[in-house]
């Protein structure tokens, strides 16, 4: 069950649209299912629907107008609750039930209280209602409404519980601020896809994915064609940002600035500052050994960033206090959705969002080192957009395969604490990744099965048997034609023809994490393979034996050698609220 509360000032023109047929016909039905007193007058049943609506009007603003200058200018209070998809029908008593429940919980009009504010709850679909109060009581004072919001969330818990609903899970006060009805009204009628809130959110997270301090978190904004103001204090030192998108303005034709605390609570400056207090200027990561470089710039940094990515899974898995490597994660989601392919980017753009949740909770890390992810960041966004085609499109899929199970491993540690919705989002940013890793992956593991099926025999065996040795469960059986493995054992086959022993190569890759969580292990051991062999990602590129001087990777120490490549010359990178590349 999903409160929604917001405020307003016209009393007769909210109850217009909620007895009105909607934006689209959807509304059928328009009825009270409950009133403060039981006796109100119901435009929807009466015979002169317009004197109803009146009456109805004149008898909720009756207070409003004894009270005169001081009722507040915001008197009407408008809470939707609408029950869960799949969710069983509520009759009209038991809505009344969940009305009466809401305003008591709220403070609008506490049980046996006579002086409650009044209000009405209408009904017109099955799943939802609607309780619009005025915000003056009976003795003319204003309600007391700290944490209504807080309050209906609760109690629209308990409600599920004792009505046998779908219980959703309980928030914990660090979510992001949904749009309010006026704003989705506002999108819907200018042909928008989301609210300007949603828009900037995004963009603001962009901005800062792997920006080096506040001047090109600044410019990114301004890159990104955002309106950008500046709040100061007398001493001329900043305070605060707002943001604006271009053409969204008021009715007076001003521009509608949103605060970036408003966006997200973790957006505002002083919690931005504290994310680039450390800086990554001059942050420098081993060179990977035998790195290509006709390789593209593109293709490096996401060699580089699954690294990075494989580094945080783990502390994820053994850390309690891993909570600032989330946020790592976070700019390294909104890095790679900005720049990602076309084919890919509206379900990297869906993990990011989904994620973003996932990155904010009341555990803290203090001081947790979070350059390696964050410079990771900076290189993708600074390294443009990758091309879907070869290596680029190669790395892409070996990024988004490790994000996944970095994902689950939030979700994990986000379970263990009890922190359900952070869990959720964190799964919701999983399947997102899945399905684009589908995408990015077809073609390049397409090119390394049918590799795999044109082996010689002899050598087919050779590398199946090495497989089953060290994965049982995943190797072929002796009488099976199952394919599974084919992309693996090409792999293995290129590994050993670039001068590495596949046998230890492929028990360093098993032995880098769990594969439990994995939906194919072999998919997941041949990225990793193909990353600490140095072998191309795009499988159609034939391997490389190291250079004379350089030692085969086939020992757990080089499981970190691998980390980042240095990061591109500081130059502030573009972030677009539509999500296009970076300028270059």
């Amino acid at each position: 069950m999903v409160p929604d509360i917001g405020r307003g000032s016209r009393t007769h023109g909210l109850l217009v649209y909620l007895y009105g047929p909607g934006k689209r016909e959807e509304h059928t039905d328009a009825h009270l299912v409950g009133s403060w007193d039981g006796f109100a007058p119901d435009p929807g049943r009466d015979t002169d629907p317009q004197v109803a609506l009146a009456r109805l009007t004149a008898a909720l603003d009756l207070r409003v107008k004894q009270a005169g200058d001081r009722a507040p200018a915001q008197h009407v209070w408008h809470c939707s609750v609408r029950t869960a998809p799949g969710d069983r029908r509520l009759s009209d008593a038991e809505w009344n039930t969940v009305a009466q429940r809401i305003v008591h919980a709220t403070a609008i009009a506490p049980d046996g209280d006579p002086d409650g504010c009044r209000w009405v709850a209408v009904r017109h679909a099955e799943d939802h209602i609607h309780i619009v109060a005025t915000l003056v009581r009976g003795d003319l004072r204003n309600p007391r409404l700290n944490y209504d919001f807080n309050k209906a969330q609760a109690e629209a818990r308990r409600i599920e519980k004792e009505m046998g609903l779908r219980r959703l899970n309980a928030g914990d006060g660090t979510a992001a601020q949904n749009p309010t009805s006026a704003e989705k009204f506002k999108a819907e009628r200018t042909g928008r896809p989301e609210t300007s809130r949603e828009t900037l959110r995004e963009a603001v997270r962009q901005a800062v994915a792997g920006a080096e301090d506040e001047k090109e978190f600044f410019a990114r904004l301004r890159e990104a064609g955002l309106r950008v103001k500046m709040r100061h204090a007398p001493s001329g030192d900043a305070l605060g940002y707002n943001v604006a998108l271009p053409g969204d303005r008021n009715r007076n034709g001003e521009p509608v600035w949103y605060p970036g605390s408003k966006l997200a609570p973790d957006l505002s400056l002083p919690r931005i500052r504290q994310r680039l207090v450390d800086g990554i200027e001059g942050t420098q990561f081993p060179v990977a050994p035998n790195s290509r470089p006709e390789w593209s710039p593109p293709a490096r940094e996401r060699r580089s960033a699954t690294g990075a990515a494989e580094r945080a899974a783990v502390l994820l898995d053994a850390d309690d206090d891993a909570a600032a490597q989330l946020v790592g994660v976070g700019e390294l989601l909104d890095a790679v959705a900005q720049t990602s392919p076309a084919a890919t980017r509206a379900e990297l753009r869906a993990a990011a969002r989904a994620f973003e949740r996932a990155t904010r909770s009341h555990a803290r890390a203090e001081r947790a080192d979070t350059r390696a992810l964050r410079s990771a960041a900076r290189g993708i966004v600074q390294a443009g957009g990758a091309l879907g085609r070869g290596e680029d499109g190669g790395t892409t899929a070996m990024l988004v395969s490790t994000l996944v199970l970095v994902t689950l491993a939030a979700a994990r540690w986000h379970s263990a604490r009890g922190h359900a919705q952070q869990a959720q989002a964190s799964r919701q940013a999983a399947e997102h990744l899945r399905t684009a890793y589908r995408q990015a992956a077809a073609t390049p593991m397409r090119v390394l099965h049918d590799q795999g099926r044109a082996l010689p025999e002899a050598e087919r065996r050779t590398h199946e048997t090495t497989i089953r040795a060290a994965l049982p469960e995943q190797g072929p059986r002796a009488d099976s034609t199952s394919t599974k493995t084919d992309a693996l054992v090409a792999t293995l086959a290129q590994v050993e023809q670039a001068g590495h022993d596949p046998e230890a190569l492929l028990q360093q890759a098993i032995d880098m994490r769990e594969l439990d969580t994995a939906a194919d292990v072999n998919d997941v051991l041949v990225w990793r393979l193909r990353r600490i062999a140095q072998l191309p990602a795009h499988p159609g590129e034939a391997p490389r034996r190291p250079q004379p001087g350089t030692r085969p990777t086939t020992t757990s120490a080089n499981r970190t050698s691998e980390r980042h490549t240095p990061a591109a010359a500081a130059r502030p990178g573009a972030s677009d609220p539509r999500s296009r590349p970076p300028r270059r």
